[in-house]
């Protein structure tokens, strides 16, 4: 008997090999007396099933957990629809690198038959949040599971900001932009940028300046819980944007306020019992392993 009754599929919609394994997991979720419930986007693109389905923004009312189908990217869209509901979601990769989606598609059931039982490990990722002020009244708005990046948009040039944490200032920076990442986040962007990988469990930001002027300028750990101030200096001649897990963007103005915190709520994200996050790094980032046991 599933501890899950009723389990939410999300998955890219580009790849038709994603749709087979989306029709294998369907079975397979049936044949254990679980009913799927597709997000309304991945329903149209199967015609003839009759299985039940409900807008992303909705899925949360319909099934006791989520199940992504494709990359990290479909899993950050996912989580950022689903957070209001606390129920826990899982990654089947169809992707590159999957480090929030980490069952094979290849014997998902094999990996997925303990966890339908209630044997796994489950862990809270945290979110973080902008809100944009424009002579003190809000512009807009958005939320990450990786990360929120303030970058240059279509232009060339590069941006000059003050950056304030805890009302405490910083620095004064001319760069590309700015990196503010989560733990999850840390092996993403940040990474390439030059970040440090951070624990998952950490309650920890990186900071990490995107090719900045002053060489000097090196990513900077704070508490989760700091209150991050971006003001982007009257000085600049284009209009700079604010990026959400690389998928949403906002546009900000010379003189405009930029606020990052910690998101009240996280996401329950759910592996296999063996999960092993030291052993997805050596996996995913190519690491040599000479230590046998």
């Amino acid at each position: 008997m599933s501890l899950f009754r009723r389990i939410g599929i999300i998955a890219r919609l580009d790849k038709p090999q994603i749709l087979d394994t989306v029709k294998r997991l369907m079975d397979y979720l049936q044949s254990e007396g679980v009913s799927p419930v597709l997000e309304s986007d991945l329903a149209t693109m199967m015609p003839g099933v009759t299985t039940p389905s409900a807008p992303l923004k909705e899925l949360g009312d319909h099934c006791d957990l989520v199940m992504v189908v494709g990359g990290d990217g479909s899993f950050l869209g996912a989580a950022r629809a689903i957070i209001a509901y606390d129920i826990p979601v899982i990654g089947v990769n169809r992707g590159t690198l999957g480090f929030l989606t980490d069952i094979s598609p290849n014997n998902f059931e094999a990996e997925l038959g303990p966890i339908l039982k209630g044997d796994y490990l489950e862990e809270k990722r945290f979110m973080i949040e902008a809100k944009i002020k424009r002579q003190n009244r809000p512009s807009g708005e958005g939320l990450a599971l990786n990360d929120l990046v303030l970058h240059p948009g279509k232009s060339a040039r590069m941006i000059r900001f003050d950056l304030f944490i805890d009302d405490q200032f910083v620095m004064n920076q001319k760069s590309d932009g700015l990196i503010v990442a989560t733990p999850t986040g840390s092996t993403a962007y940040a990474l390439s940028a030059g970040g440090p990988i951070m624990l998952p469990k950490l309650n920890a930001l990186v900071l990490v300046p995107m090719h900045p002027h002053t060489l000097s300028n090196r990513p900077i750990v704070i508490d989760a819980d700091a209150k991050i101030r971006i003001v982007v200096c009257e000085s600049n001649l284009t209009y700079p944007s604010v990026s959400c897990d690389g998928q949403l963007n906002i546009t900000a103005a010379p003189g405009d306020e930029i606020h990052i915190s910690r998101h009240k709520g996280g996401i329950r994200l759910i592996h296999p019992k063996d999960h092993d996050f030291y052993d997805v790094c050596r996996s995913k980032l190519g690491w040599q392993s000479g230590y046998r046991q």
